[in-house]
């Protein structure tokens, strides 16, 4: 079994439903997206070995918007703010600890 290309590898659901329907476009997910993705890079948190964060279609958690995964762990989050995910990069990406108060339910 090889190691993964990065130590985490995040997914942002950035999905637009039609007609207003629940989804995290609604909920500034690419403009939070690229937030989560300029910090890394400023903590020097990004590339090979260490973090990745990428968009994502419907992740079809939408009552929980918006949301992303972490991988390996398949730990999803939901997050409000910048300060949420400030919390979830200094605590989970940068030490290895999950963020317990911002972790959706893991049953589908």
């Amino acid at each position: 079994m090889s190691d993964s290309h990065f130590k985490y590898h995040v997914f942002f659901c950035t999905n637009q439903r039609a007609n207003g329907e629940n989804c995290c476009a609604n909920y500034n997910a690419s403009a939070l997206r690229d937030y989560t993705k300029q910090r890394c890079k400023a903590l020097g948190l990004n590339g090979v070995g260490k973090v990745r964060i990428n968009n994502a279609g419907c992740l079809d958690r939408c009552d929980f918007g918006p949301v992303m995964v972490v991988y390996p762990e398949a730990i999803w989050y939901s997050y409000v703010d910048e300060s949420d995910l400030d919390e979830i990069i200094e605590s989970h990406l940068k030490n290895g600890q999950p963020v317990k108060r911002l972790m959706v339910d893991q049953t589908p």
